[in-house]
């Protein structure tokens, strides 16, 4: 950079993460670990599992509604963004509508705390719950879902999977 007359060079000092080291929650943890709901459109999970192809990667945020235990919305994408987690959201919010009130549960991924993930909450009325730094747990019941599609999808080319994921059929 120039230095221009009469304007001292100034030198920018980005501050590094730390790896692991997690961004300041957008919202509380209105969940605390209670993984139960006593109605459709009460409590939803989401999660966003990376999955490889021979094109490269592909990832895929779910959001699963607690009380059907059903995935009602989902967004798959070349680039991990905030997008993808708001896309997956309008999905969810169009296939089950009535859904004021409704909380959405997630880990601290950096996709589900930027202003287009928030406004897009305020815009349907919802609630927003963020889980704690380290604590696998505070999203097991997605994270498990999670699982069986890495497993699934590892799997894909040796057939059929063994049983379906996430739901109660």
């Amino acid at each position: 950079m120039a230095d221009l007359p009469g304007q001292p060079l100034v030198e920018r000092v980005r501050e590094e993460a730390r790896p692991g080291q997690e961004g300041r929650p957008v919202h509380d943890d209105l969940v605390s670990r209670n993984f139960t709901a006593s109605g459709p459109n009460r409590l939803w999970l989401a999660d966003i599992t990376e999955h490889a192809t021979g094109d490269g990667k592909l990832y895929l945020c779910a959001i699963k509604d607690v009380f059907s235990n059903r995935i009602v919305g989902y967004s798959i994408g070349a680039r991990m963004k905030s997008r993808l987690a708001v896309t997956a959201l309008d999905n969810a919010v169009a296939r089950r509508e009535n859904v004021d009130g409704c909380i959405l549960h997630s880990d601290r991924g950096s996709q589900f705390r930027p202003r287009k993930f928030v406004q897009a909450l305020e815009r349907h009325r919802m609630a927003g719950s963020i889980g704690r730094v380290g604590a696998a747990v505070d999203n097991a019941a997605m994270e498990s879902f999670s699982a069986c599609c890495r497993r699934t999808s590892s799997t894909a080319a040796a057939g059929p999977p063994a049983r379906n994921c996430g739901s109660r059929s």
